[in-house]
């Protein structure tokens, strides 16, 4: 019950902190007439079109768990990951929408990290720490424990590399509020790996790195 009311807890703060930033981009960075904003090349951009979609892929993992488990706890994290990240990327997408620039770049993924030549896009995982289009095929297949403990190891996985990213942008990027947003992605998901490594204990495994 304890991690329960942390992963609730944890959700809720981060949903208000995000409503916070979204009002404020306008006015820090990107949107102030003090400021220009982004280029489509700069780092900024680059961290919200690429987490955007690594958001995405979460929120799908999220929800394939709840339909295939009826264990509480799992459920309960599943949804709250897809409501906090669903909403951060709304966040990303509409400071995209506020700068004018596209949402899609034809430069490879984390290029604004110096590391367009880093994940292959082999299977569907465009960034490291996506799960492959076969590892979802088979997170659909299962159910109950073994469903749980695949999704919690994809989702460690995934979280890895989400914080690795967002550490990137905390480095580059240059609005303030989106380096917030970021930072607030590291110390949330940093949480969340060690509950799962909890939760997979519990479940007689472990993370897959």
């Amino acid at each position: 019950m304890r991690s329960a009311a942390l992963i609730a807890g944890a959700a809720a703060t981060a949903l208000v902190a995000a409503g916070a930033i979204t009002y404020a981009v306008a006015e820090d960075g990107g949107g102030s007439s003090n400021s220009p904003a982004p280029t489509a090349d700069s780092a900024d951009a680059g961290f919200a079109r690429d987490m955007a979609v690594h958001h995405q892929q979460a929120v799908e993992m999220s929800y394939i768990v709840r339909d295939r488990t009826k264990n509480v706890e799992v459920r309960r994290l599943a949804y709250d990951i897809a409501q906090t990240q669903a909403n951060q990327r709304g966040m990303l997408l509409g400071w995209l929408d506020l700068w004018g620039l596209p949402k899609v770049s034809a430069d490879p993924p984390m290029t604004w990290m110096g590391m367009g030549d880093m994940a292959s896009g082999k299977d569907g995982a465009l960034m490291p720490g996506m799960a492959t289009n076969t590892e979802l095929k088979k997170l659909n297949t299962l159910s109950g424990k073994p469903a749980e403990v695949l999704f919690l190891q994809l989702m460690t996985d995934h979280h890895k590399g989400g914080i690795h990213m967002a550490e990137g942008c905390v480095e580059k990027c240059r609005v303030g509020v989106e380096k917030r947003l970021a930072q607030g992605m590291v110390d949330a998901q940093q949480s969340e790996i060690q509950l799962m490594a909890d939760m997979l204990k519990d479940r007689g495994a472990k993370a897959r790195s």
